[in-house]
């Protein structure tokens, strides 16, 4: 019983789970564009054993890859999808350390119910784990003009203090909770740590290729508001855009998000903090951000707070490896991407070697875009941390496509959530027969860190700069990368 009513789960192999449970009204109609409302209450036993709908997204297919156990099977209409899903063990134990995951797609697609991130093997390991739904795209990152800002994120806080008030029903610990979540998952979780409205929400971080420099001035993403709305041929506006159904929506997001979209989301430097991966962002300048998640940090913004924090070797191979992009493109053209994103794109790519015997553009673009938008920006996310912070690498290499996609982005999804079998396969992104004993030692050490902050290695500083290898299982003396010059 929780106090929206009563609720019926399930029992399999272990573990208790609740699925679908509602933290929030649902977004429609008046409330589709304004901050999550309190669930509404039920009669009767609701069934928690099915995940019910998400948020309205569309997915497409990846060349030679299976990305649907990263970010689910698109979208499952349903207009009450602002929900989450509990895993607890089968057993009488209260107290229990809390987990809550954040999902990632670029703050457009995804679900709490991806295959890859099914809680059981938390659960398993003593732990209970939560995986929530926010709204995405236009609904949860456009700031359109009369209609609150960053409603994604509102969400999620909301989602937050649902499991603080609610979580000891299903027996755990209230004042023991730790978000995770990867990319743009994790890009949330920095940015809630920065955020004043998420204060004492939670005690631990762990930020999976994410960080806080990926936000945009409200002004900037305002750009973007007016083109959606000339695509779809709506004033720019919450009526114009509340006239429209997330349906109708799919296209026009489809056409701005091609690389060939006429849509400029530089700032006033000339730099677009996304580089081009994701039109939506959370913004800055609101009540849920007042100042860059950067700023915010080195004032003591979320200093009571717990941090790991980490990134992949190999980001970037994601994109442009199965695409082809890394093997054709040349030289004018990898200059041109970096262009538009940074405004020393020559300099930049000769730092990573372009022009060098041997180094083939495709190769230096994939190496200075690992570390400008992934690598470096966590690395500064920790310095400016207040608290305790400590970095990790992934650098475990899948054998897929040839070895050439080694360790890239959401590689080390399927190792954290002990889930290596939904990933496994001839286009399975880990590859044919991928190491268990590693997914083990990941799994156990992201279970420690929830239950009482341990870790094996020291914290992260800007002089001794220890970086964990998690292949290797021991930290090591990291030297500044070439991109440190190059972002603000």
């Amino acid at each position: 019983m929780i106090p929206a009513g009563a609720i019926r789960g399930a029992a399999e192999g272990g573990v208790r789970r609740f699925l679908g449970i509602p933290y929030a009204a649902p977004p429609v109609g008046t409330l589709r564009f304004a901050p999550p409302a309190p669930p509404m209450p039920w009669t009767g036993v609701r069934d928690a054993t099915v995940p019910g709908p998400c948020a309205p997204h569309r997915v497409k297919d990846f060349p030679g890859l299976d990305v649907a156990p990263l970010i689910g099977r698109g979208w499952q209409g349903g207009d009450d999808y602002l929900t989450l899903n509990i895993w607890r063990p089968d057993n009488g134990r209260t107290d229990l350390p809390v987990m809550i995951f954040v999902h990632g797609g670029g703050f457009v697609v995804g679900s709490k119910d991806a295959a890859v991130h099914d809680g059981s093997g938390f659960a398993r390991s003593g732990v209970i784990c939560v995986a929530i739904n926010y709204r995405l795209a236009i609904e949860g990152f456009l700031p359109i003009p009369g209609v609150p800002t960053n409603l994604g994120l509102r969400d999620q806080i909301a989602a937050l203090a649902w499991v603080r008030d609610t979580i000891a029903a299903f027996g755990g610990d209230p004042a023991n909770i730790t978000v995770f979540g990867e990319s743009a998952g994790a890009m949330s979780i920095a940015n809630l740590m920065a955020s004043p409205l998420a204060k004492g929400l939670f005690r631990r971080a762990i930020v999976q290729s994410g960080h806080g420099g990926m936000t945009r001035e409200i002004g900037v993403m305002q750009r973007l508001v007016r083109k959606l709305a000339k695509l779809l041929k709506i004033p720019a506006d919450a009526e114009g855009f509340r006239s429209v159904s997330p349906e109708t929506c799919f296209d026009a997001l489809e056409k701005i998000a091609m690389p060939t979209a006429r849509i400029d989301l530089r700032d006033a430097e000339g730099r677009e903090p996304v580089f081009g991966i994701s039109r939506f962002t959370p913004v800055h300048g609101d009540d849920v951000l007042p100042q860059r998640p950067l700023d915010a940090l080195a004032a003591g913004a979320g200093a009571e707070v717990d941090l790991l924090i980490g990134t992949n070797a190999e980001e970037m191979n994601l994109y442009l490896v199965p695409t082809g992009v890394r093997d054709r493109i040349g030289r004018l053209l990898a200059t041109y991407v970096v262009h538009r994103s940074q405004p020393h794109a020559r300099k930049l790519l000769k730092a990573y070697g372009m022009g060098r015997a041997g180094v083939k553009p495709g190769q230096a673009l994939t190496d200075a875009l690992n570390d400008l938008v992934f690598r470096w920006p966590a690395r500064r996310f920790a310095k400016a941390h207040r608290g305790r912070a400590h970095l990790y690498e992934f650098d475990w290499r899948s054998p897929a496509f040839g070895g050439e996609l080694g360790a890239a982005h959401g590689m080390e999804m399927p190792f954290v959530f002990d889930t290596l079998e939904t990933t496994t396969g001839p286009q399975g992104l880990t590859g044919e027969a991928p190491p268990q004993d590693l997914a083990a030692r990941i799994h156990a050490l992201w279970v420690g860190f929830a239950t009482d902050g341990r870790l094996p290695w020291a914290e992260f500083d800007g002089e001794t700069r220890h970086v964990y290898s998690l292949s290797a299982g021991a930290a090591r003396f990291e030297p500044v990368m070439p991109a440190a010059p190059f972002l603000p």
